[in-house]
């Protein structure tokens, strides 16, 4: 009989952690994660859970500089650190539910 407690209290604590993990899910939802390159001069920002680009922003001085190649580096690297950002972000996330362990298919 001690074997079906102990499947119902992994149950319960499967559900548990389904709930925790969608209410995360939800908060990455609204998050939003910058990146920049070139010391701030542009700037990207991108969800959270979607890696949507949502705005780009690129300063001035950047554009009066009239270098294509830089520009396009700059884009480049601003997108690759918001993107590195958005990955810890969801890592650090969902690993506070998981207590740290890889769970295939939540993300």
């Amino acid at each position: 009989m001690s074997g079906l407690g102990d499947m119902g209290n992994l149950l319960k604590q499967a559900q548990e952690m389904q709930r925790q993990i969608d209410k995360v899910k939800s908060e990455l939802r609204t998050t939003m994660i910058e990146g920049s390159a070139g010391g701030g001069v542009v700037r990207i920002e991108l969800s959270a859970d979607r890696h949507e680009v949502k705005r780009v922003e690129i300063g001035p001085d950047v554009l009066q500089a009239n270098d294509p190649k830089m520009l396009e580096d700059l884009v480049l690297g601003a997108l690759q650190d918001a993107l590195r950002r958005a990955e810890e972000t969801e890592k650090k996330t969902i690993g506070q539910v998981t207590g740290g362990m890889h769970l295939p298919g939540i993300f």
